[in-house]
């Protein structure tokens, strides 16, 4: 198969990805003005109409889609085709309000799946290896895209969902799996177990994983690179736009390359929704180029990234989005400074404590507390008072240069922070209860 799943479109000049994208946005626009009745109405109080947009120049003359938006046209208000033509839904695991759901035609589908099959050639997957799919299946996207993506490349592929870590554990070790596919907090949860169990990172035959669905760290990265043995990847999607594999790491980690020939991306400014110039760093924006059943227009993702068309050694062209740095939504603001949880994480890995952690933030004689909990492992762990405190200074005064503000730091016992096989949670902001 060699390096690329769809050699000729990941190889595209700049002048062939551009006259695609060009092609398929007058007829997206076309296509959803006369379609989608919700996009429609905003496109006319803009006063937009589809003859306005004859390349992807004209992206930036459309109104923007939120959230609130999917949530305000739940279910159906965004349906971009007769209901008797989608024979799929996803739905995003919204914590909040009412949940997203999105419609797939067969065509979506096939689409996502060889989006999926991309990144999974990325990782260096053939239809030798074997793919052991970690994230959960029904309505989350992450199990779905990565199996379908996992048949695409010919892979023999173990459909386990998330959960029960020692079968996992065993399907992985007796059926010699080479590419696992998981969040990263659930694979660093493998890793330990394994460690547990006795076994050295050269017991397994994984030789890759592919890891997404929340942030993780370059040190977190490394950590679980090392404990299972593998060259660890990170993939990007949002359910909105299909789900994993709207973009991917190359060989290369520098960036990952996003699926130009499907999705158009934007940086804005978060506040004015300002177009930035490229190497700016802003707030995501996507818009679906051939999404039949949810085609949504310039969709903010609330994550805050770069794009750069620095030439990449992997040989694709597609632009490159860095990792989210965090988003403009879920970004802490404690006493007046923006923290993300990432910051957090990097201190801790840097210090040489586990990934495991929560942030509980409240609100006390009206001014904002930081609270850390960290989990400390077994190695770590002391009945000395006195030690652990002193390792609780130490770490306040790191999270302190880094974030700018004093946190109160507690070490916790090992597997005490609940441990998360879908996304981990790390924020508890009870200000939020008070207001």
């Amino acid at each position: 198969m060699g390096k690329y799943f769809q050699p000729e479109i990941e190889t595209a000049s700049r002048e062939q990805i551009l006259a695609i994208q060009n092609e398929k946005i007058v007829k997206q626009v076309k296509h959803v003005y006369e379609n989608v009745k919700y996009y429609r109405d905003l496109m006319d109080q803009k006063g937009v109409k589809p003859e306005d947009i004859q390349s992807v120049d004209d992206i930036k003359k459309l109104p923007f889609l939120t959230k609130a938006d999917l949530r305000e046209a739940y279910p159906y208000g965004l349906l971009g085709t007769d209901l008797k033509n989608c024979v799929r839904i996803q739905s995003t695991s919204g914590t909040t309000g009412k949940r997203v759901v999105a419609f797939y035609t067969q065509k979506d589908i096939d689409l996502w799946e060889e989006c999926c099959a991309r990144a999974i050639v990325a990782a260096g997957g053939t239809n030798e290896d074997v793919c052991q799919v970690c994230y959960g299946y029904g309505l989350f996207t992450g199990g779905p895209g990565l199996n379908g993506g996992s048949h695409k490349v010919g892979c023999l592929t173990l459909p386990m969902s998330s959960g029960n870590t020692d079968r996992q554990i065993q399907f992985m070790m007796d059926l010699n799996a080479t590419i696992l596919c998981c969040t990263p907090s659930y694979a660093a949860y493998i890793g330990e177990t394994l460690a547990e169990k006795g076994y050295k990172p050269s017991d397994n035959k994984l030789k890759a994983g592919i890891f997404g669905a929340e942030p993780w760290t370059e040190e977190m990265r490394r950590s679980i690179e090392q404990s299972l043995g593998i060259k660890a990847y990170d993939i990007y999607g949002l359910t909105e736009t299909s789900g994993p594999g709207v973009a991917f790491e190359c060989d290369a980690q520098t960036g990952m390359h996003i699926n130009e020939d499907h999705f158009y991306a934007e940086i804005i400014d978060p506040d004015t929704g300002e177009v930035l110039p490229e190497g700016s760093k802003g707030e995501l924006v996507f818009t679906s180029l051939d999404k039949e059943g949810f085609p949504l227009l310039r969709y903010r993702t609330r994550d805050i990234c770069v794009l750069t068309r620095e030439k990449c050694p992997c040989g694709r062209t597609h632009v490159k989005m860095s990792k989210p740095m965090g988003r403009s939504d879920d970004m802490l603001i404690i006493r007046g400074v923006n923290v993300f949880p990432s910051q957090i994480e990097t201190v801790l890995l840097n210090e040489g404590y586990t990934p495991n952690y929560q942030i509980i933030v409240d609100r006390v004689n009206n001014s904002d507390t930081l609270d850390i909990n960290v989990e400390i492992s077994p190695e770590q762990f002391s009945d000395i008072v006195a030690e652990n405190q002193a390792k609780e200074r130490k770490l306040e005064i790191a999270m302190r240069t880094m974030l700018g503000i004093g946190p109160k730091v507690h070490l916790v016992a090992p597997r005490t922070i609940v441990r998360s096989e879908g996304k981990a949670v790390r924020v508890i902001d009870r200000r939020k209860l008070h207001d």
